[in-house]
């Protein structure tokens, strides 16, 4: 279970995030702060993985507190989500070592593919005892071939969770997959599932079928092409 921290002045854009937080397995919420000092004490007081940071707090610019949150929590992960667009701030937070940099509003879909992305790579981390080039160029895509693709991707699929899916898809070529089912697998919701499973027949790399049950809507079943 990742615990998460919201650091956020807007309540009412932290319980958006907090709803949204919960339509993600494998997460839970074990706090939330209006204001920096709060924060920091939320950080010091719990076992926590990962804080998401407005850059704009009443007390704090957001990249300043991450100064002072690395010397309590040096390991601490960090997502900035921000309505803030000037590019310094941008290139401070990268610095700083945040993991991923969000401009609000986020939508429900892309707030949960940058959490899912954020699940796959520390799941990555947590199997291996040591690394090797093929973790490295899962975390980075630091071969010539994964840039390539990672540039060619359309918006909305990102290489680790496509890979996720391929892999499943690969394990048993016969079977028919279904969003829900694909979803449970790589634990994201319905509908990004279903937009993976729809990206590889566009490129020829499954097929989908249409089924018509006794009662109900038809249900659409994928099969991976070899």
């Amino acid at each position: 279970m990742i615990s998460i921290i919201i650091a956020e002045d807007d309540f009412r854009i932290a319980n958006i995030h907090e709803d949204f937080l919960e339509k993600v397995e494998g997460v839970q919420v074990v706090g939330k702060a209006i204001n920096g000092e709060e924060t920091l004490r939320l950080v010091r007081e719990n076992d926590v993985d990962l804080l998401l940071l407005d850059i704009y707090l009443p007390d704090y610019l957001g990249t300043d507190l991450i100064k002072e949150i690395r010397k309590v929590k040096p390991l601490l992960d960090i997502i900035i989500i921000t309505a803030a667009t000037e590019k310094h701030l941008l290139e401070t937070s990268l610095h700083v070592g945040v993991v991923n940099y969000l401009i609000k509003p986020v939508s429900m879909e892309r707030f949960t593919e940058v959490m899912d992305t954020y699940k796959q790579r520390k799941s990555l981390l947590q199997k291996k005892d040591s690394i090797d080039q093929d973790l490295l160029e899962s975390l980075f895509h630091t071969t010539s071939d994964s840039k390539t693709k990672v540039v060619t991707l359309p918006k909305g699929i990102d290489r680790i969770t496509l890979d996720k899916v391929k892999k499943y898809m690969g394990q048993d070529k016969e079977k028919a997959w279904t969003a829900d089912e694909m979803g449970k697998q790589i634990g994201s919701s319905r509908t990004t599932a279903r937009r993976y499973l729809e990206y590889l027949v566009s490129i020829n790399n499954a097929t989908v079928e249409q089924e018509y049950g006794i009662i109900g809507r038809p249900e659409r079943k994928y099969y991976y092409n070899t």
